[in-house]
């Protein structure tokens, strides 16, 4: 029975019951990337709202004006202003990106007001607004940290500037201080927060969606598109174009694979046009067994992936784990990885072969997993079986709900009795 305060419409007591219930569940995020895009960091915000979705949340994403458009229940998007004559936003530290950050944080203050949320979520650099306008608000703060900032300097080699990673440097701490719970993608990462202070308030939430979006309607045809024969053998390689992901590694790799497996082709998804021009152009000149296609949709990569023997990650630099590692655990294929913490954090002895980040090895590895199917089937099964394990979608659910448990104590949205790993609330990403 609902009691009705004297002199009150119902109808009014119902608007702020409403609003309370609202507020309680309603979450200020703050991306400070184009979204969505599909590499690294986007993906990992497109989950980690899928999952709050999921779990009873609503969520108002402050984000780049750049990126495709996406269709996830309990999402509202609220993009910055515009930069003129920006496009596109490079990868790691730029002026450009600090711009942005500048206008996000203007859309940000826009939408805090009193009452409004219940907790700021804010990811990479962006917990800096996030912490003042949840200190301004009276409300808890959550850090998602996807990279250590001190890093990033190191990995794009943006600067050695002292008093730039002096400011990097602060701006981490900061962050870390002002959070409530802190969440890491990666064990590095989360020695990195609790040496930084953040103790026992850092989670370990890894990235274990991987890449995955909702498949296409219809699947295309890769080998075909791309002029690849049916039986060739099939290297593949998804991501971007970033130094520290070891392409010269992978190219030399691929130029010694041609010389004792002449039909073999090593399909390159990812990089902006400038770079995959610059990259095939070498191949042409060397005649490296390279084919590239640029960037892909999202949903097209299980396509790519079904196509290929072998999954490549040459990766050479930097410590957080690729997050399409995850997605290539689950993929029926067996992977070649440089044999670094970057993967081995993850990868464990029998789940891939693990090789020194040189070409001779890589290509060793590459020839070894192309003769070998029952090999390649063997590998692939103890991938899967790795993923059921220890890398599951109810494990990162489950993660999150206590995060968010951590981060809004009484007031988190209680759990249901019973959460499904196969339960998917849908979502869709698309062309804006």
């Amino acid at each position: 029975m609902c009691a009705v305060t004297p002199g009150r419409p119902f109808g009014q007591v119902g608007a702020l019951y409403r609003r309370k219930v609202y507020t309680a569940s309603r979450i200020l995020m703050l991306a400070p990337e184009p979204f969505f895009e599909p590499r690294g960091t986007p993906f990992s915000e497109y989950h980690r709202i899928k999952a709050l979705a999921e779990l009873g949340y609503q969520i108002d994403l402050v984000t780049y004006p750049l990126g495709r458009d996406v269709s996830l229940p309990d999402l509202r998007i609220f993009r910055c202003a515009r930069l003129p004559f920006v496009t596109r936003v490079p990868i790691g530290p730029s002026l450009r990106k600090i711009l942005l950050d500048l206008l996000l944080a203007v859309t940000a203050y826009r939408r805090a007001r009193p009452g409004r949320y219940a907790a700021i979520h804010s990811h990479e650099e962006a917990g800096v607004i996030g912490v003042c306008l949840a200190r301004r608000l009276g409300i808890p703060h959550l850090y998602d940290m996807h990279s250590s900032l001190p890093q990033q300097l190191a990995n794009f080699k943006y600067s050695r500037s002292r008093l730039i990673r002096w400011l990097f440097e602060r701006s981490e701490q900061a962050m870390i201080d002002g959070s409530r719970v802190v969440i890491t993608i990666c064990p590095a990462l989360l020695d990195t927060a609790r040496a930084t202070g953040a103790g026992e308030r850092a989670l370990l939430i890894e990235n274990v969606m991987g890449g995955d979006v909702e498949p296409a309607a219809e699947s295309i045809n890769v080998r075909e598109r791309w002029g690849i024969g049916v039986a060739a053998p099939l290297v593949l390689y998804t991501g971007t174009f970033e130094p520290y992901q070891g392409l010269d590694l992978l190219f030399a790799a691929a130029s010694r694979l041609a010389r004792t497996h002449p039909a073999a082709k090593v399909l390159v998804v990812g990089g902006d046009p400038e770079q995959v021009a610059a990259a095939r152009a070498w191949s042409e000149r060397t005649g490296a067994p390279l084919v590239f296609t640029g960037r892909r949709p999202a949903h097209e990569i299980p396509a790519f992936v079904a196509a290929c023997d072998v999954l490549a990650s040459p990766r050479i630099a930097g410590t957080n784990t690729p997050l399409k590692i995850y997605s290539y655990l689950r993929s029926g294929r067996p992977i070649v990885a440089t044999d670094l913490s970057t993967h081995t954090q993850v990868l464990e002895p029998g789940t891939a072969v693990l090789v020194p980040p040189e070409p001779d090895a890589f290509a060793a590895a590459l020839t070894h997993l192309l003769d070998s199917p029952d090999e390649r089937e063997r590998i692939a099964a103890a991938a899967a079986a790795l993923a059921a394990r220890k890398y599951s979608r109810a494990s990162y659910l489950a993660r999150t709900r206590e995060a968010y448990d951590r981060l809004l104590g009484a007031a988190a949205v209680p759990a249901p009795s019973t959460v499904s790993e196969a339960s998917d609330p849908g979502g869709s990403v698309s062309a804006s």
